[in-house]
C-alpha cells in the first residue's frame, strides 16, 4: 500500500511520504516549512537545507522499501504514520512512528521518527 492508500492524511504529509520512498529528495524537501525540525536515529536536523542534506543521506544509505501501517489525526496539525521498513540495513525489519506537526499552510514543520516500541 502506497501513502496515498490514507487519503486523509494532508497532503504534504502524503506527498512526502510517496517522495521519500522513491528517493525524490527534491520533492520531499518542498514539503517542509523553511525551519522545520526533523529528530530522526537520535539527530536533529533544522531548517530546510540540513531537511535536505538528511533526505539525501536517508535515501541513499541503505535500500528498502516502505509498507504504511495506520495513519492517526491527533487533530488538524499533527498526525503519525506507522511504516514497516524492510531492507540492507541492521536488524532488516523496523516499525517506524512518523509523528508529523504541520503549520497553517499544511507545511511540515516538526518530524520526529522513532521506532515503535
Amino acid at each position: 500500500m502506497s501513502p496515498n492508500g490514507f487519503p486523509d492524511l494532508p497532503v504534504r504529509v502524503r506527498t512526502y511520504l510517496d517522495a521519500h520512498a522513491r528517493h525524490d529528495v527534491p520533492t520531499a524537501a518542498d514539503c517542509f516549512a523553511p525551519a522545520a525540525v526533523v529528530v530522526d536515529d537520535g539527530r536533529t536536523h533544522r531548517g530546510r537545507d540540513a531537511v535536505r542534506a538528511w533526505l539525501d543521506r536517508t535515501s541513499t544509505e541503505y535500500t528498502y522499501t516502505t509498507t504504511p501501517l495506520t495513519a492517526v489525526p491527533h487533530d488538524d496539525r499533527h498526525w503519525t504514520v506507522t511504516q514497516r521498513l524492510d531492507g540492507d540495513f541492521p536488524g532488516g525489519t523496523v516499525d517506524l512512528a512518523h509523528a508529523f506537526t504541520l503549520d497553517d499552510d499544511g507545511r511540515i514543520t516538526g518530524l520526529a521518527i522513532a521506532p515503535c516500541r
